[in-house]
């Protein structure tokens, strides 16, 4: 099977949730794509090309669906991987941003020591939807004196114009809906 086909697939596997998490929401939900190794090798390799090309020594996923496309990512293209935690999660933290989302606000925190000054950082989500989720984890990573060479997610909802909200960022994207 092509890499190509094998997306395709990945991308038919994505199932939408309507009023999920709140009226109103259509939540896309990747498990099934998750479950099937077939589609889910297909979207790590997508993933970890612009990562090595990137020559990122880190991989950062946020929380939570990106921390096992982050995790899975950075095996692939042979880097660490850093976890950007919602708040309260973490025992020891270094910097916390607010962000709003589709349906309302949270707070990000990355954990202390995680990234050194001047790492070459590659964020890794699922979803880019308002882009206040990627915006604060780039914002963290640079409070830790690190440099965002990247990021990439699966899915981009563009009628949320997320990526209007990255300056500087050009995220790599799998898929448009």
């Amino acid at each position: 099977m092509s890499s190509g086909t094998a997306l395709d697939r990945a991308f038919g596997l994505i199932r939408d949730v309507p009023d999920y998490p709140n009226p109103g929401v259509l939540f896309r939900d990747i498990t099934p794509l998750l479950a099937d190794a077939v589609a889910f090798r297909a979207v790590i390799e997508a993933l970890a090309e612009p990562v090595r090309a990137a020559g990122a020594g880190l991989v950062v996923g946020v929380e939570a669906r990106g921390f096992l496309l982050g995790a899975a990512v950075a095996l692939a293209a042979g880097t660490g991987v850093v976890p950007v935690r919602k708040a309260g999660k973490l025992p020891v933290v270094a910097a916390s941003r607010d962000y709003q989302l589709e349906y309302g606000s949270a707070t990000l925190e990355l954990p202390a020591g995680a990234i050194d000054p001047g790492a070459r950082a590659y964020l890794v989500d699922d979803v880019l939807a308002t882009g206040g989720t990627l915006r604060a984890s780039c914002e963290l990573v640079a409070d830790a004196g690190g440099e965002v060479v990247g990021a990439g997610v699966l899915l981009e909802l563009t009628a949320l114009a997320g990526r209007d909200r990255l300056p500087g960022v050009d995220p790599h994207v799998l898929m448009r809906g």
